[in-house]
């Protein structure tokens, strides 16, 4: 009986990392969780760095010294934030794994299914990691246009504009189908009881707290993307609910919450999980040469990305 890797409590533990390096070779379920909260937490530090760079400037008190400290709170920082739920990206890369056969599910635990064609994939908690850089590129390159019109009629930054889309999606690999095709629906907008256009079934995940359950809902559908965006900007703006949404500019985090305090997503990572796509969007625009939207960094409350 093989025991579990131990979790570093510090940064610099090297008897933990050596732990979970063994349990890794021994192939134990537990080990690529852990594996993948690493990940998170270096992703986490990557974040922080980019804040702290993208500030106005040194202060009085700034040093070699103590800029070598506040490297090393953000190291332990970041592994702390990487624990329990963290940010959201380690279970996504655990279930993007075992999707994938390349990882073994934990005893008790199913392995994620893998969404039905047509079904989004935030609603469903499907994760967006799997996307390739090329259809990333693509995603974002097709995107371009529809969320430079959006983003200045919401005061969003377009960036965070296709990161939702992208969330809702999975990079535009998920969207509700009907009869004639694709709906069109890049933001997962359910046809409740006042939408007289065409609709589309999908199975979705709702949140009671942190209990998810899935269901069978109908999704509005469109004739083209640009039919869809313009009705995404109506809902947004035309609904007082919205309004914190609304301005935000290049900040996620409040987008993020103005949406979901409207209702938009019962996920309650909802906001970690679009900040984390933002990030990713700017960096398949940086790495694969596409022009980026703005040259502005991402803002949140706690700083830049």
């Amino acid at each position: 009986m093989s025991s579990a890797p131990v979790a570093p409590a510090y940064y610099a533990d090297f008897n933990g990392m050596e732990a979970l390096k063994k349990s890794a070779q021994q192939n134990q379920p537990t080990a690529v969780r852990e594996a993948a909260r690493q990940f998170e937490s270096l992703f986490t530090n990557m974040l922080l760095k980019s804040m702290r760079e993208a500030s106005m400037g040194e202060s009085l008190g700034d040093s070699e010294q103590t800029q070598f400290y506040q490297d090393m709170f953000d190291q332990q920082l970041a592994l702390q934030m990487s624990r329990g739920k963290g940010l959201g990206l380690a279970e996504h890369l655990v279930g993007q794994l075992q999707r994938a056969g390349a990882a073994p599910a934990a005893a008790g635990t199913p392995a994620a299914a893998t969404p039905a064609v047509g079904t989004p994939a935030a609603v469903t908690g499907a994760s967006s990691a799997g996307a390739s850089l090329e259809r990333r590129m693509h995603f974002i390159s097709s995107m371009q246009p529809y969320a430079a019109e959006a983003g200045h009629k919401l005061g969003v930054a377009p960036e965070t504009i296709i990161a939702h889309a992208a969330l809702e999606t999975g990079w535009g690999q998920h969207l509700p189908v009907d009869s004639s095709g694709s709906s069109h629906n890049l933001f997962g907008i359910k046809a409740g009881r006042g939408w007289t256009g065409a609709a589309a079934d999908a199975i979705t995940t709702e949140y009671q707290g942190s209990t998810a359950t899935s269901q069978r809902a109908p999704f509005r559908a469109y004739d083209s993307i640009g039919a869809g965006m313009q009705d995404y900007v109506g809902l947004l703006s035309g609904n007082p609910r919205y309004a914190g949404a609304l301005n935000c500019g290049d900040d996620v985090v409040a987008y993020a919450n103005g949406l979901q305090h409207g209702g938009y997503a019962t996920d309650p990572t909802y906001v970690q999980k679009l900040l984390a796509t933002c990030a990713a969007v700017r960096e398949a625009a940086v790495h694969t040469g596409l022009k980026a939207t703005t040259s502005a960094p991402i803002t949140t409350r706690g700083g830049t990305i």
